[in-house]
């Protein structure tokens, strides 16, 4: 089964060297699309923990500072820089923010 793809794949870039790429390309977008929203999902989950959170606190700030670091980090290796429009869609809290070491934009 594997070789009869493999020279499925081989006649299509004979023919149009492009196309043996752009499925690739497209199931790395999608899968890039599907991590960063499940990133997202865990950010949104952690923030609302920490809001309802009464003796936990502590630990429910800590999950939520990795979540938004770890979804931070996502966004940037897909190719946003920019935290400042996730954070206010979010609203991930300034105390989440600060143990990041990172601080919202101000607004002139």
């Amino acid at each position: 089964m594997a070789s009869s793809l493999r020279e499925s794949l081989d006649l299509i870039r004979m023919v149009r060297p492009e196309a043996g790429t752009t499925a690739l390309d497209h199931e790395i977008l999608a899968e890039r699309a599907s991590s960063l929203g499940a990133a997202e999902r865990h950010v949104i989950d952690a923030i609302a923990a920490l809001a309802t959170a009464t003796t936990d606190r502590d630990q429910r700030l800590a999950e939520a500072r990795q979540q938004v670091w770890q979804y931070f980090v996502q966004r940037e290796l897909v190719g946003f820089r920019r935290h400042t429009d996730v954070i206010q869609d979010l609203k991930i809290p300034p105390e989440v923010l600060a143990g990041l070491g990172a601080m919202p934009a101000r607004r002139k």
